[in-house]
């Protein structure tokens, strides 16, 4: 059985009421609760944490950390590159495998390290891609300085131009589409919204014509195609996650996914013989757009979860 063990209790102190003295505590996502808090270790101060694969053969290290939820796989080798993680008491090199038997533990400065990582909430306008500058339009990142800060953020984040280094998109929101998108520092933030196993929701509110109908909409379109909408339809020759779909008004649908195809709404609208005219996300799991003004963003605050 591996054993993950992170050196120091800080910076999880408000999650852990553990003695300062107690200097080796597991982490993994099995003992973190629906709230999004940690449950208490046991008394001796140590969790063990099982994480072999079936089959017990060898996983790269850093696949290892990152399916116990401690971070991404790029923040895993960052990890090691740095010389922070070791196995069976020896420092890990960039490449190396464990075997079930390991025992692998972390030290204290990759937790203030990824204590330091920041996720933003940014209203994206119209006309800005969620990645890499490419044909001419910039990247949404660019937003992310003092100027647009928004003055409602609860946040006692302050900014500094080091948050933006590194700072990647966690889900698409392609550049004829607005609403809310998330940057973030964090890999364990990018896993849950984007990961292979992600099931968080995410809201859109699509408005929608069908041919030359673009008033009243909902009456010309048959209940048929709303029902393939939600069931039924296939992309790229896989087939979709069922959806909730359903009328907001006369002209416009609300979209909740739990998965984020290229361009995923607009083409299943398309398949059922609509066009999308306007498409704003305005949830992402528990975290709604709300009052977030259009080209401004916030910080996500320490007790919101996804």
């Amino acid at each position: 059985m591996v054993s993950v063990f992170l050196k120091s209790n800080r910076p999880f102190a408000q999650y852990w009421q553990a003695q300062a003295a107690i200097n080796l505590i597991a982490i993994h996502n099995p003992f973190m609760t629906s709230s999004g808090f940690r449950r208490a270790p046991r008394p001796d101060g140590a969790l063990s944490v099982a994480g072999a694969p079936a089959g017990g053969g060898t996983v790269r290290l850093n696949k290892r950390l990152a399916d116990m939820g401690l971070c991404s796989r790029r923040e895993a080798d960052e990890w090691i590159e740095r010389g922070w993680v070791r196995v069976n008491g020896e420092v890990a090199a960039m490449g190396t495998k464990v075997l079930p038997q390991d025992h692998v533990t972390v030290q204290r400065e990759a937790a203030h390290a990824q204590a330091q990582r920041v996720t933003i909430l940014l209203h994206k306008p119209v006309g800005y891609v969620s990645g890499q500058a490419e044909d001419g339009y910039e990247p949404a990142v660019v937003l992310v300085e003092p100027r647009h800060h928004w003055r409602g953020d609860a946040s006692r984040t302050r900014f500094t131009p080091a948050q933006r280094k590194g700072l990647a998109p966690a889900g698409r929101l392609d550049i004829d589409s607005t609403g809310l998108l998330v940057l973030t520092q964090d890999g364990r933030v990018a896993r849950q919204l984007i990961g292979e196993d992600s099931d968080v929701e995410k809201e859109y509110l699509v408005r929608v014509q069908m041919g030359q109908v673009a008033i009243n909409v909902q009456a010309a379109f048959p209940p048929a195609q709303l029902a393939r909408l939600r069931h039924g339809l296939s992309l790229d020759g896989q087939p979709l996650k069922p959806a909730q779909v359903s009328w907001q008004n006369p002209e416009q649908l609300r979209f909740v996914l739990k998965e984020g195809k290229k361009r995923q709404i607009r083409r299943m609208c398309e398949a059922v013989g609509l066009t999308v005219t306007g498409l704003k996300r305005v949830r992402i799991g528990q975290i709604a757009l709300g009052h977030l003004p259009v080209g401004q963003w916030r910080y996500l605050g320490e007790q919101e979860r996804f």
